[in-house]
């Protein structure tokens, strides 16, 4: 590109450092490989841990294909691993997706080169619906939250799981979001009639009930779920869906990421109330906003301090950015966006 005397161009970054996170370790790998590889950088990928098998397979089936050698490399391990990835001289940028403890912690080692770091730390999305839906819009909207809060057993950095219903609303929702929670039964990830797997780890599931816990301690209304293992479950850390009616949203469980399936359920008194708290957060990563006039949906949506906002039930776009705000880290991943995040500016003077 021309730009007065100067001859504008992108050149690949060079070597990233790629971290990845258990709970969908496929796509988040394909987002990094994907976008790194079309910018022209090389790559290294230090998947979790707790799920590492996905990125050697996706490893060998890019050898088949004729991939060059070093071209991608997966570099298996825990903590120190990943440091020494963030750390490592040859590596020009880092791209991370996890918990904000983490988050934190490679900014820091990075900081110290300095390199780029790319970060989506998480969220504690908030759903708004509007004091003008219809009946029939409300139960659409209802699903779809249930239904996001719930996808991969609540362990998902999008998952919508701070509802904002307008007060006079607040106990027909509830008993609206028990009936459609009573509508995902629990039980072996492969029989196809089950809609509720376990969290991931003890250590998850010792979290999440904690979360609950101190949550109806904190004053919250338990509507749904709790802390009762299922009867019928006796091996697995499987956590019952749950939902709470917060007494506001100063409580640790309309603030903090639960990363399980619970529901925050808060009442709001009219449209600016509703906007206020959901951007009472650290976190802007995802959100949705329901009306009846879709423009004016929009217009709620543009006051949100979030990354990804999804209107009336809008479906996600995987060519359109994607990334947080806040403390839900900063960086696009995804489309045109997360390709140019690999990419560095240079400027010939003529």
């Amino acid at each position: 590109m021309e730009v007065g005397n100067s001859l504008v161009s992108a050149e690949p970054l060079g070597v990233i450092g790629a971290i990845t996170p258990w709970n969908y370790p496929l796509h988040q790998i394909a987002a990094k490989v994907s976008a790194a590889l079309a910018a022209g950088c090389t790559i290294v990928v230090k998947p979790s841990e707790l799920a590492p098998l996905n990125a050697l397979l996706l490893a060998e089936v890019a050898d088949e294909a004729g991939l060059p050698p070093g071209v991608l490399n997966i570099v298996p391990g825990d903590r120190v691993t990943g440091e020494a990835l963030v750390e490592h001289e040859l590596v020009d940028a880092v791209s991370f997706t996890g918990s904000l403890v983490t988050g934190r912690r490679i900014s820091e080692l990075a900081a110290r080169a300095p390199k780029r770091v790319l970060l989506e730390l998480g969220g504690k999305s908030a759903c708004i619906l509007l004091n003008d839906l219809s009946a029939d819009t409300e139960r659409q909207a209802l699903d779809d939250t249930v239904k996001s809060c719930l996808l991969n057993s609540g362990q998902t950095c999008t998952a919508l799981t701070r509802l904002i219903v307008p007060r006079e609303r607040v106990e027909p929702v509830l008993e609206s979001v028990c009936t459609l929670m009573d509508r995902y039964p629990a039980g072996d990830p492969m029989d196809p009639d089950t809609k509720l797997g376990p969290v991931v780890s003890r250590e998850q599931y010792d979290t999440v009930l904690a979360h609950i816990e101190s949550a109806v301690d904190d004053g919250a209304r338990l509507v749904h779920g709790g802390v009762e293992r299922f009867a019928h479950l006796t091996h697995g850390y499987y956590v019952r869906p749950t939902a709470l009616l917060a007494p506001d949203n100063s409580v640790p469980i309309a603030q903090d990421e639960v990363f399980g399936p619970v529901l925050t359920v808060l009442a709001h008194d009219g449209e600016p109330d509703a906007v206020r708290i959901a951007n009472d957060s650290v976190y802007g990563l995802s959100g949705a906003v329901w009306g009846e006039d879709r423009d004016h949906a929009v217009a709620v949506a543009r006051r949100i301090r979030s990354g990804h906002i999804d209107i009336c039930g809008g479906r996600f776009n995987p060519i359109a950015p994607f990334g947080g705000m806040k403390r839900s880290g900063f960086g696009r991943e995804l489309g045109r966006h997360g390709i140019e995040e690999y990419l560095q500016t240079k400027s010939l003077q003529r």
